[in-house]
């Protein structure tokens, strides 16, 4: 009997981020001051509000004032106008207004709640929206990963997103880089030998479900998981990956008209 099995590994150590700081150095230091010895198929998943907090992409809500529109909407869905103006200006396209969330696309086209600005985990009155371009953000720490422990590594960026239809939130994947995030299986064949035809696995929103039962949600402070034993990584292995596989086109967005 084969066995199979998947590792999920808390990186600990991490600092509080500030602006400017190398968070591919403070992974790659980490990894060492945990003594885990990296291997080749390792992905490591890092949280987005370090990424946007390193870069310097913070949102002062109190640098804000809110629009005729964003008062509006903040009377519909009772939140602080100032954030809802941060939602407005950080969005495409305002999908839907509930009660106390906001239905965005965003302009990387991520639809979500509250164009994804997350006031969690950061000082009171600041705010952090997805990073500029978690794709970048994400190939750049994996080049320095794989040339600092000479290893086929891939990155993702993860973030917290609620599921239409459904209760709660997960780890969704906003950026990757090493790894296809979407496995098309179609014309393999199931248990039966009936070929797959429709088959597509959100594979990198997978890996960021599994972190972030590790990363947790709220005082845990392990931002970053290694995921190790993945047993598809060499199948999906591209080294000019994105995230836009798992965007689905708006032409075929059935709830959008």
């Amino acid at each position: 009997m084969i066995t199979m099995e998947i590792k999920l590994i808390g990186l600990e150590g991490i600092p509080l981020v500030k602006s400017g700081d190398d968070i591919s150095q403070i992974i790659g230091d980490a990894v060492k001051a945990q003594d885990y010895d990296l291997k080749d198929g390792d992905i490591i998943l890092i949280a987005e509000t370090l990424i946007s907090k390193a870069e310097g992409n913070i949102i002062d809500l109190n640098d804000i004032t809110p629009s005729e529109r964003a008062i509006e909407v903040a009377e519909i869905c009772k939140k602080d106008p100032k954030l809802v103006e941060a939602i407005l200006q950080n969005s495409n396209e305002v999908v839907e207004i509930g009660p106390n969330f906001i239905i965005t696309e965003t302009r990387h086209g991520f639809v979500c709640a509250n164009s994804a600005i997350d006031e969690s985990n950061v000082d009171d009155g600041l705010a952090t929206p997805v990073p500029e371009n978690p794709d970048k953000s994400a190939r750049e720490i994996r080049e320095f990963l794989e040339a600092q422990f000479g290893k086929k590594l891939a990155v993702i960026i993860t973030d917290t997103q609620g599921r239409a239809f459904r209760v709660g939130a997960i780890g969704t994947a906003i950026g990757c880089s090493g790894i296809n995030p979407l496995w098309v299986r179609i014309g393999e064949k199931d248990l039966y030998g009936r070929e797959l035809e429709t088959t597509e696995i959100a594979t990198a929103d997978e890996l960021a479900s599994a972190a972030s039962l590790i990363m947790g949600q709220a005082n845990e402070g392990l931002p970053a998981v290694i995921v190790s034993g993945f047993p598809a990584f060499d199948h999906l292995r591209d080294e000019n990956s994105d995230i836009k596989p798992l965007l689905r086109p708006k032409e075929f967005d059935v709830f959008r008209k």
